[in-house]
């Protein structure tokens, strides 16, 4: 069973050593550029735990152990305040995930995460890099819709997605 809890600060070494594993694997797999082996840095996931954003998953039918990890914002994201080559869905309130990554030893990890986010709010965007073929199919399988180009703090491209749950 899947299990995703808020990171605690003696939760860093297993997060870091998955953010490493993520590093090397998206290398292996065309994907060099996005993070390469120096992102995220140590003192970014410090802070993403000290503000409570930094979220760690388990799957008890493997072990107790922490498996995946990723960052969770509920307030807007500056790096999508402009869009470019299409629009978001809407200009609601909405929640970002950032940072996704695991050690190789889930399945169906993006969608326990969007299951739980989608959990709490009914509007999610996420961004990731033209080159992570595998994130796009992840998030296209939840039902995230392709809606532009944003462009993070380094001023890079990614491809920016939004979901919304639908009204019945």
């Amino acid at each position: 069973m899947i299990t995703i809890k808020t990171a605690a600060p003696e939760d860093l070494d297993a997060v870091m050593a998955i953010y490493h594993y993520a590093q090397e694997f998206m290398i292996r797999s065309g994907n060099p550029n996005q993070w390469g082996r120096s992102f995220p840095e140590t003192d970014q996931i410090v802070e993403d735990i000290r503000q409570g954003i930094c979220h760690v998953v388990m799957d008890t039918q493997i072990d107790d152990q922490i498996h995946g990890v990723f960052a969770l914002l509920d307030t807007p994201d500056p790096t999508y305040s402009v869009i470019d080559n299409g629009a978001w869905l809407n200009d609601d309130p909405y929640m970002t995930i950032h940072r996704i990554a695991q050690d190789g030893r889930l399945h169906e990890l993006v969608p326990a995460v969007f299951e739980f986010v989608s959990s709490l709010c009914d509007n999610i965007r996420v961004d990731t890099y033209k080159d992570n073929l595998i994130m796009q199919h992840q998030v296209e399988k939840c039902g995230f819709v392709h809606c532009g180009t944003i462009y993070v703090r380094d001023h890079s491209p990614r491809l920016a997605y939004h979901w919304v749950k639908k009204k019945d």
